[in-house]
């Protein structure tokens, strides 16, 4: 199993508990059987999460004890092909997954998009990014995001697109035809998305396109209370996670009170499902619904269970 076995850990005495996301475009050659590798590990190590493989890289996040999570990422870097995986890090305050998926796919991020990943931006580092802003450089921050997720979170004075999902970014880069000849900083969660969307800007004409390397994680790591506003849009139950130490600034309302709000919510009504922003006293007082109708659902769920945490959208 990658080189390295691993007893059943029973008992861990860190229960500093750690979310550890990571991709990698690069050729693999048996999807199936990686896929394989990677559930046994992750099982005997006690770890839940979302793992896509397909035969264009790896993308996932893994969820468990911070020693848990250490020995995964010594496991999965004594394959060849991720020996320089890099790892985004937050210490989870909630639970993030509540079961283990390791599955097949054709693209480890659902886009549609036929580029040609060796014609994507040039990555600029956090301190590079933070240096031109403090600056005031000439540069047109684009957020590669779904439309829900700028909503509680994003850069100050980006632009921000009218998306539900990736696979429509064709279709909003419209939205900006008239910013081909300045200066785009594309960004994302962890930077998987503007790969792709960056390689497709290119391709259609931006002449001058870059990209945040490691995305908002790693620059919310590096420079909190700096130039991003608000929460950070996750995809596990916890939905969201704060960038900021001190400037927690709240973009959205309650869809309930209309109080400032960045917290979402999924629907309790099983048959409903649908993602809603709702601060806790309003959670509370309508059984985590998003309408009264939806409160008194005969089928609901128990738990805050997110359909989320399997989507890459």
């Amino acid at each position: 199993m990658l080189g390295i076995k691993y007893k059943k850990l029973d008992k861990i005495a860190d229960m500093t508990y750690i979310v550890a996301s990571f991709y990698k475009y690069i050729g693999i050659d048996s999807p199936l059987k990686l896929r394989n590798e990677q559930f046994e590990l992750c099982k005997l190590l006690d770890l839940k999460g979302r793992i896509l493989i397909g035969g264009e890289g790896i993308n996932g996040s893994v969820y468990g004890t911070k020693t848990s999570v250490e020995k995964y990422k010594e496991a999965l870097k004594s394959n060849n092909l991720f020996l320089d995986m890099e790892f985004k890090e937050q210490i989870a305050e909630k639970q993030a997954f509540r079961k283990l998926h390791v599955r097949v796919r054709k693209e480890i991020v659902h886009s549609g998009l036929k580029v040609d990943l060796k014609n994507t931006a040039n990555f600029l580092s956090p301190r590079e990014l933070k240096e031109l802003l403090d600056k005031n450089e000439e540069l047109i921050l684009v957020d590669v995001r779904n439309d829900y997720e700028s909503r509680i979170g994003k850069f100050k004075g980006a632009v921000t697109l009218n998306i539900k999902n990736f696979r429509d970014f064709p279709k909003a880069v419209k939205e900006i035809e008239n910013l081909k000849d300045k200066k785009i900083v594309t960004y994302c969660t962890g930077g998987i998305r503007c790969e792709k969307a960056s390689a497709f800007l290119k391709k259609n004409g931006f002449k001058n396109v870059y990209q945040i390397k490691g995305g908002i994680l790693n620059y919310g790591k590096e420079f909190p209370d700096t130039y991003w506003l608000g929460s950070c849009f996750v995809f596990d139950d916890r939905l969201s996670i704060p960038i900021n130490k001190n400037n927690t600034e709240l973009l959205a309302e309650c869809e309930w009170c209309g109080n400032p709000c960045n917290e979402y919510t999924n629907c309790h009504n099983l048959e409903c499902d649908r993602l809603f922003i709702s601060c806790e006293e309003c959670r509370y007082k309508h059984n985590a619904s998003c309408s009264e109708s939806c409160s008194k659902a005969p089928k609901r769920r128990k738990e805050n269970h997110s359909r989320l945490q399997y989507a890459l959208s």
